[in-house]
Order: C-alpha cells, then structure tokens, then sequence
C-alpha cells in the first residue's frame, strides 16, 4: 500500500470533515490535532451529521424527523469518524472500484497479524465484528453443547444460542462488573462455548487477563472461549490474541467500528487457530454465512492505514477517557449515581424509573441516549460523544431527572438504531 502523509494540521483536519472528508486533495493522519480539535469547537461537522443518522433519514426508518443539532450518543459509535488517513486511503484507491480487488482486504489482515505476530491463516476479515461474533460461537455450540454468559452483557450471545437450539446459562456479573469465571466454568460440564465482551457491554468493565487464561484452562474438555474485543482498544489492559498465537482453544473478535471510528464502513476481525476456523465451513447459509466475507476495497485500505498508524489508538483513548471522566466528575458532584469503573467509551447511569421512559425524556429534548437491560432496568446506557455533547447531554439529563415521568410514557416514536441492529457491532 502506497505510504499516507503524516503531516497533520489543525486547518488541514478542518477543511477534512468540512468538505465531508473525501474531496480533499490531501488530508492529514490522525494525530495531536485531533486531540486539540476535539478539545475545542466540538462542533459536529456537515459529514459527520450524516453519518450519526442527525436530520432524520436514518437507514431504519425514522418515525419522528430528528433537529440536525441532535445529540447521537446511543450506539457507541465515535464521533471523531475515521481517521483522516483512512479517508485518504479509501479516495486514493476509490478509481479501482471497478475491480474485485481482492488483495485490499489480504493487505488488512496482513498488517494485523503481523502487528501481533500471528502466522498466516489465524486472520480472517468480516464486515464488522458482527458477523464473526456469531460464527464464532454458531461453530461451537448446539443442543447438546450449551452456551455460557454473563448477566448483563452483549445480547448477541443469547440470540446465538437460540439459533442453534443450544441451551444458555447465564451468569451475573461479580460486584465489581467482571466476568464472574469461576461460575461460569461451574455453570455446566458440557459447554460448547463461553462468551466474554471485554470491555463488557454495557457496563464498560474489564475482566482480568489472569481471569480469562485461568477459564481457558479449567474450561469443559472440547469447548471454546470466545472473547468479544470489540471495546478494548479505550482500555489499557492486555489482549488475549497472544494466546491464539500459542494455540489455545480461543476466537477472538475485534471491530474497527468503535476506536477506529468505522462503524457505517463495516470491517472486523475473526483470531483464531486455524482447526478453529476451518469449522466455519461446516455452516449451513441459513444460520447467517451469506455475505459474511464480503469487506469492500476501500474499507480494506481504509483499515490497514488505520492499523498502520501507531498515533491513533492512544490519542483516542486519551479522547475519550478525558470526557468520560469529566462527565463522571460532573455526576459526583451532582449526586447522580453510575456503574463505577467503565474503561469503554459508554457508562451505565441509574435514573431511578425505567429506562425506556428516561428514553423518551432525553429524546424530547433532541438527546438521544442507549437502551437499558433487564438485570439492571433502571440504568440506561450513555455513549461518550464529543465535549460539545456531552454538555448538552448533561443539561438535558439534568432536566429530566429531576422531572417526573408523565403517565403512560412508555411509547418511544423514535427509531433510534443501536450496535445491537442488524449485528451492527
């Protein structure tokens, strides 16, 4: 792949998401720019309001037109977009469009394995982590394997065991948010397959390293961790992929929908052995193998600039750890209550009545935040948005926490999408 210009510039990052990105003639790598462009104006750029579904015509159907100064925070999506030499990489090679152009996604899947020194044939790519989350467990699990998960987590998980007609057991978390791998490993003898989310969602809290390699050990014979690394980029702790390179009975996922900004352009990983990933090809169409390797050229290019730029991941994760902290800090100080401990770029908050109902109460004020779980029905789900949003979130939270919920104010005419829809992760 053609090297990206590093040069970066407050003005050149402007002129990027002003012009919606991709006209440029030159535009500028992720870099401390960013950082200071997200400190500052925070004002969301015409581009990027598109692409959060602002101004109605959301590609799920909106029931009510949404203000295009609405504040999106409910998908975990970033709000920084793709990294400015993704862009570029996606104009550079967009006249190739014409063509299959297979080796855009063999050069991604190169430059991640060799950033974890993995062999060939350990990587393979999907359209989003989606896809290879539910392969992964599809794979592994059926009617006389069952399925095990922590309770609250991802859904996907559940929704996997019930395609396969495999039984599910689920586990609560431990008080303080981690996977709780001692029950689950006594959960059942006869596991097909556990499923960790680390960073979990929707708690945004890890599990340790030293936790799930003592669950790969003590684990039922013949079954396989599965650990979902969709957010672990927006945390400091060590990934489990050195443990596939040493063969271990272990798939990892990763997206680049989340830190890499990359949500609408659909890219992921599958990291496992290759015996593990053979299995894949035992699937039938009908439990979702369709389409499942289909990664378009541009995003192929898009991804290995991304991976290639060693600034990216620690300027985000500054980024947002610095605005979820002070969002925190402002719910301290108010006497709001949180889920304590979240290294992802969400937080669970509890406003004291059901979720669905606080829902609709930021949404009429043009804030639009995540969804709520049963395990924990008075907490809603808050994605980290730019500065700039999450003043305007924490005005908006203000105002109807301290406003009673009307009466029968359970109908939400919005169709706000979520990571959830569609194995949108």
């Amino acid at each position: 792949m053609k090297p990206i210009n590093n040069d970066v510039s407050r003005r050149g990052f402007m002129r990027l998401f002003g012009a919606a990105g991709v006209t440029a003639a030159t535009l500028p790598v992720i870099g401390q720019s960013e950082y200071a462009l997200a400190q500052a104006t925070q004002t969301p750029a015409a581009g990027q309001a598109r692409r959060r579904g602002m101004g109605g015509g959301s590609d799920f159907g909106d029931t009510r037109v949404r203000d295009v100064n609405a504040v999106i925070i409910s998908s975990n999506e970033n709000p920084l977009g793709p990294a400015a030499c993704a862009l570029e990489a996606i104009q550079q090679f967009s006249s190739a469009g014409g063509r299959y152009h297979q080796e855009s996604k063999s050069e991604a899947v190169k430059a991640f394995s060799e950033t974890f020194e993995l062999k060939p044939g350990y990587v393979s790519m999907y359209p989003g982590s989606g896809n290879a989350v539910d392969l992964a467990l599809y794979s592994n699990i059926g009617p006389d394997r069952p399925l095990v998960v922590a309770d609250p987590s991802y859904e996907q998980g559940p929704r996997a065991a019930d395609t396969m007609k495999a039984k599910l057991f689920s586990v609560p978390l431990s008080k303080d948010g981690k996977h709780d791998v001692k029950a689950m490993a006594a959960a059942t003898p006869n596991a097909g397959a556990y499923y960790i989310v680390n960073p979990n969602n929707p708690t945004g809290t890890m599990t340790p390293k030293e936790d799930l390699v003592w669950l790969l050990k003590n684990k039922a014979p013949g079954s396989v961790l599965v650990v979902d690394e969709a957010y672990f980029h927006f945390s400091t702790d060590d990934s489990m992929i050195d443990q596939v390179a040493k063969d271990q009975d272990l798939i990892v996922t990763r997206t680049f929908s989340k830190i890499y900004g990359m949500a609408g352009l659909r890219a992921g990983f599958f990291i496992a052995k290759p015996d593990l990933m053979q299995k894949l090809s035992t699937l039938e169409a009908s439990v979702g193998r369709n389409g499942s390797g289909s990664v378009s050229m541009g995003t192929a290019h898009a991804c290995t600039c991304s991976i290639q730029d060693k600034t990216l991941i620690p300027t985000r994760r500054k980024i947002n750890a610095d605005i979820r902290a002070g969002t925190l800090e402002w719910m301290e100080k108010n006497g709001y209550k949180y889920y304590p401990g979240s290294e992802a770029n969400f937080f669970m908050v509890d406003v004291k009545r059901p979720g669905r109902v606080f829902q609709q109460q930021m949404a009429e004020q043009d804030v639009f935040i995540g969804r709520t779980w049963a395990a924990m029905p008075s907490y809603v789900r808050v994605t980290v948005g730019t500065a700039e949003e999450m003043e305007k979130f924490k005005v908006a939270f203000k105002k109807s926490y301290e406003t009673a919920p009307k009466a029968a104010h359970l109908e939400f005419p919005y169709n706000v999408s979520s990571e959830l829809d569609r194995h949108y992760a």
